[in-house]
């Protein structure tokens, strides 16, 4: 696993935009074939999705040729709330590259059978090719996607009761009331994003630094769910100094160390 340290939000952003950008270009050359990316939603990525976008208004990238699956949505929310996951991504990202809207996948989270949308999201990740790069945040308490603390490593997407704390949390996007928080949301599986070739993992600010020091240092255990990401053969977290905060001083210089000599 690889661990990158930058000093600032931005700058996490701009490492992973480009990093997201160099794998399109490489896939590109190689194949025809889509480059499918899997995508999170909430306020870590937008750093990101502000350096994509410049990217390709610079010219450096086009989306034209990539499929995109996003990690999860709200169950009951009207797709047009402006804190739905299809509105964010759109509002956010889609609405300023040349994606092609048939190319963008986000689970229904009004399906009248929700269940089966799941399985027949897994269906549409599968028909793609599969996943070649998972772009993902992390939540405080170590949930990947919506997947919570004790979420089975196995779990494919399916339909997510959220916890107290996480409701907690995101009330910050409905004016810091609980009660407009949806309870439930549908949400890919850890199996799902550990099937993606490539996985990459936001962390930013010192909320995370609990998150980031047990899935670089402590064991894999349901309790974390992020610690899954030290079973990837291709993972790679990116982090700021805030949410690197919690490391240990050998581990923080070792991961340093390793980057910096891959530079020379």
């Amino acid at each position: 696993m690889r661990l990158i340290i930058e000093d600032t939000n931005k700058h996490a952003g701009q490492w992973t935009a480009r990093y997201i950008v160099d794998r399109i270009l490489a896939h590109q050359a190689k194949t025809d074939k889509p480059f499918v990316l899997g995508l999170p939603t909430g306020s870590t990525p937008l750093s990101t999705y502000a350096e994509l976008i410049e990217l390709y208004k610079s010219g450096a990238v086009s989306f034209k040729n990539v499929i995109t699956f996003n990690m999860d949505e709200y169950v009951g929310l009207p797709e047009k709330h402006p804190e739905s996951y299809h509105s964010f991504m759109w509002n956010n990202f889609f609405n300023h590259v040349d994606i092609d809207p048939k190319n963008v996948n986000i689970l229904n989270g009004n399906a009248a059978d929700p269940e089966a949308e799941c399985a027949e999201y897994e269906e549409r990740i599968q028909k793609a090719g599969g996943i070649d790069l998972f772009l993902g945040g992390v939540g405080e308490n170590g949930h990947l996607a919506f997947n919570e603390p004790f979420t089975s490593p196995q779990s494919r997407t399916h339909v997510q009761t959220l916890t107290d704390e996480t409701i907690m949390v995101n009330s910050r996007f409905f004016d810091y009331d609980v009660n407009k928080v949806p309870k439930q949301a549908m949400s890919v599986g850890i199996a799902t994003v550990l099937d993606a070739r490539e996985v990459v993992i936001l962390a930013l600010g010192p909320k995370k630094a609990a998150a980031v020091k047990q899935c670089i240092e402590g064991s894999v255990t349901h309790m974390w769910p992020i610690s899954n990401l030290q079973s990837h053969k291709k993972g790679i977290m990116v982090c700021d100094e805030l949410a690197a905060s919690e490391l240990t001083v050998s581990t923080y210089r070792y991961f340093k160390d390793i980057e910096r000599a891959s530079l020379l």
